[in-house]
């Protein structure tokens, strides 16, 4: 039931799809086809579908179906958040003397010169800058000189309100 919508929708990646099509054709209920007959239909090997069969018995639907999920990243990243900090107030100070604004190449050579990383790549930089400076906007408000100071007591009020936890 859960397998047939996947698999005329073609919903999910290729491999949960070929995974759910496998599963669909060892189906006794459904005629229960050899698992060459399987290879041969979906052009793999008679080993992936022992494989998938052995997982489906052994581990249950979910985890046949989505595969099992990497112990850990490939990779360690580069900051996390104490890092990202430093990064993140060094774009939005003041540029070196001659420059307008930061590049990424400045900043690349001022985060290694101030050792907050070792090494960095632009791309690195971008995507961090990119993810938390969206996630950071500061949006400005100011009093009109007429108002008071209950005003601006109360919008305080409201802002803190939405602020994130």
């Amino acid at each position: 039931e859960k397998l047939e919508p996947l698999v005329k929708t073609l919903d999910g990646s290729a491999r949960k799809v070929q995974r759910a099509q496998i599963l669909l054709k060892a189906c006794e209920r459904l005629g229960g086809w050899t698992d060459l007959e399987i290879s041969e239909a979906y052009s793999c090997r008679t080993k992936t579908v022992e494989n998938i069969r052995f997982r489906f018995g052994e581990s249950g639907f979910k985890l046949t179906l989505n595969g099992k999920p990497p112990a850990m990243p490939p990779r360690a990243r580069t900051f996390d958040g104490q890092g990202e900090a430093p990064v993140i107030a060094l774009r939005i100070s003041e540029p070196p003397k001659g420059y307008a604004n930061w590049t990424l190449d400045l900043l690349q050579e001022r985060v290694v010169a101030l050792s907050i990383v070792d090494s960095v790549s632009r791309e690195t930089l971008r995507q961090t800058l990119k993810n938390r400076m969206t996630q950071r906007k500061i949006q400005y408000w100011v009093i009109p000189p007429k108002q008071n100071a209950q005003l601006a007591a109360d919008m305080e009020n409201v802002l803190q309100t939405y602020l994130p936890p």
